[in-house]
C-alpha cells in the first residue's frame, strides 16, 4: 500500500469521527451564501480575503484536495463551474451529499495529487488548495501540475504547514524532539510517532519548496498571511505554523 493511500484511509476514519475539515457545511450556510454572506479558509483559523477571488460568477474552479463540502458547495452557490479532486472518499462523498441536497452541478474527481493532474492544459480561473500537501513527499511537481492547468493571470490559492508543528510529537508543544526535515520514509523514529497518533503519513516542508517553489513554476505571488494551529501550546503563544498564498500565473 502506498503512502497516499494509507493517508486516504487515515482521513476516512477521521471523517467518519467528526472531523472538523470533513463536516459538510448546512443549508442555511448555503443559502447565507448565495445571498453574499461567505467564508473560506485555506488554513485552521482566518479566512481568505474576498478580494482574492474576485468575482467568481461564471469562473471555472477547481478544489484540489479540497474535498468535504465546505469550501466547493460555497463557490457553486456564488455562480462558479466548481471542480474537486481529493483522493478521501469519505470526503469526496461530503462533496456528493451537499450537491444533492442543494441541487447544483459540481464534477467530482477522486485522484491523487501527486500524479498528473486529470485535466487540459488552462482548464481553470482558480485554484483553491487548503492545508493538505503536508500529506506528499514532493510538493514542487504538484506546483507545476496547478501551472500547466490554470490559464493566463488564473489564480492559486493554497494554504501550508510551515513545518513548525513537525518539531514536537504528539499533543506535547513544549519539547523540540524532531529535526527537520519531517520524512517518515526515511525516518523510522518519525514513522513510529505518525502511527502511535493515527496522523497518516506526514512531511514537513520548506518555505524554499513551498512559496519558492510555486515561484520556480512560473508564478508571481501577490499576497500572503500567516495563522496558527487554532488551539494547543503554540495557538496561545502566537506562533504562526501555517501560511496562506496567493499567486497568480
Amino acid at each position: 500500500m502506498s503512502y497516499q493511500d494509507i493517508n486516504a484511509k487515515t482521513i476516512d476514519s477521521w471523517v467518519k469521527n467528526g472531523w472538523e475539515w470533513g463536516k459538510p457545511i448546512d443549508h442555511s450556510t448555503y443559502e447565507a451564501a448565495q445571498n453574499g454572506v461567505w467564508n473560506v479558509k485555506l488554513t485552521p483559523t482566518k479566512y481568505v480575503p474576498h478580494e482574492w477571488f474576485g468575482n467568481l460568477k461564471g469562473k471555472k474552479i477547481l478544489g484540489l484536495a479540497s474535498g468535504g463540502g465546505q469550501q466547493m458547495p460555497i463557490f457553486a452557490a456564488l455562480g462558479a463551474v466548481c471542480t474537486v479532486l481529493d483522493y478521501s472518499e469519505e470526503q469526496i462523498n461530503s462533496e456528493r451529499i451537499v450537491a444533492k441536497r442543494e441541487q447544483y452541478n459540481i464534477e467530482i474527481i477522486r485522484g491523487d495529487m501527486t500524479k498528473e493532474l486529470p485535466f487540459e492544459n488552462e482548464s481553470f480561473d482558480i485554484i483553491f488548495h487548503p492545508v493538505a500537501n503536508c500529506y506528499v513527499e514532493e510538493v514542487k511537481p504538484i506546483w507545476q501540475e496547478c501551472y500547466r492547468v490554470l490559464k493566463h493571470s488564473g489564480i492559486l490559492l493554497a494554504g501550508m504547514d510551515n513545518g513548525i508543528n513537525f518539531l514536537f510529537a504528539g499533543d506535547d508543544e513544549t519539547e523540540v524532539v524532531n529535526s527537520l526535515p519531517f520524512n517518515p520514509l526515511k525516518n523510522a523514529e518519525q514513522m513510529k510517532q505518525l502511527e502511535q497518533d493515527n496522523d497518516g503519513v506526514q512531511f514537513s516542508h520548506t518555505l524554499e519548496e513551498q512559496i519558492g517553489g510555486q515561484l520556480e513554476a512560473g508564478f508571481r505571488l501577490t499576497d500572503l498571511y500567516e495563522d496558527t494551529n487554532g488551539d494547543g501550546r503554540l495557538h496561545q503563544m502566537n506562533i504562526p505554523c501555517f501560511i496562506a498564498t496567493r499567486a497568480v500565473k
